[in-house]
């Protein structure tokens, strides 16, 4: 059994409609502001900033877009005797899942934008209930458990990841036989520096990224092709 890891960023979703953020056409590119509607200390102490933030989510495309080649790739090769596939994945927009990966296969290192987080209490609900509240007028929907401050369930800038869901992460680059990152940056840490924790563990690291990266010496392939026909084509050489 081949243990294939493979960490996504944004770049494997733009195809499905949702900009990527560092790239020459990137959210954070064009609008260098909207930096701010992700990071928690803005986020915290300006409420114009979450009603900024309600917006973007209730009018974006994340929740509506559906997975495209590159995630159904990836979910045919989990399908496929003799592999064992791992997704870590930076994106927060669950589109591995939708194209019929098994949640227990994908570690969302950055959270999930599908669900809510109450700041106070930590109660949990679906992103689509504070949206529609949104919608019914709630500019800045607080938690109705506690009235305090929701946000998404995602790590914004200025907060930790999950240490556990970070150990596991680390635990599968090290043991994977061929890691692949895909569509990222590998500017953020932690996240990024799992590419080189692999190849320092002895797998095969293929980096598939429009624009180079900082671990492109490290790697045994470098990709830049459309990641919608590159992937496919990778993961089905691997099969």
């Amino acid at each position: 059994m081949t243990l294939v890891a493979i960490l996504s960023g944004a770049g494997i979703s733009t195809d499905s409609g949702i900009s990527d953020y560092r790239g020459p056409n990137g959210l954070w590119t064009r609008d260098p502001d909207a930096e701010k509607l992700v990071t928690y200390a803005y986020y915290m102490a300006d409420p114009e900033i979450r009603r900024r933030a309600w917006r973007m989510r209730r009018d974006g495309p994340a929740l509506r877009a559906r997975p495209n080649a590159a995630h159904t790739a990836i979910a045919e090769l989990d399908r496929t005797d003799g592999f064992a596939v791992r997704v870590l994945t930076q994106n927060v927009d669950g589109l591995h899942q939708l194209a019929g990966l098994p949640d227990r296969k994908v570690l969302e290192l950055h959270g999930t934008a599908r669900s809510v987080l109450c700041t106070g209490c930590h109660a949990r609900s679906p992103m689509a209930d504070a949206l529609a509240r949104v919608d019914a007028g709630e500019e800045d929907p607080p938690c109705e458990v506690c009235g305090s401050v929701l946000k998404p369930a995602t790590v914004m800038f200025g907060e930790r990841l999950d240490p556990v869901v970070l150990g596991q992460a680390m635990d599968i680059a090290k043991a994977a036989e061929v890691f692949l990152a895909v569509g990222s940056s590998l500017q953020v840490q932690p996240a990024a520096s799992l590419a080189g924790m692999a190849a320092e563990h002895g797998a095969r690291l293929v980096v598939v990224n429009a624009e180079p990266t900082p671990y492109d010496e490290f790697a045994d392939e470098v990709v830049r092709e459309p990641i919608g026909t590159a992937l496919p084509a990778l993961l089905g050489q691997l099969a």
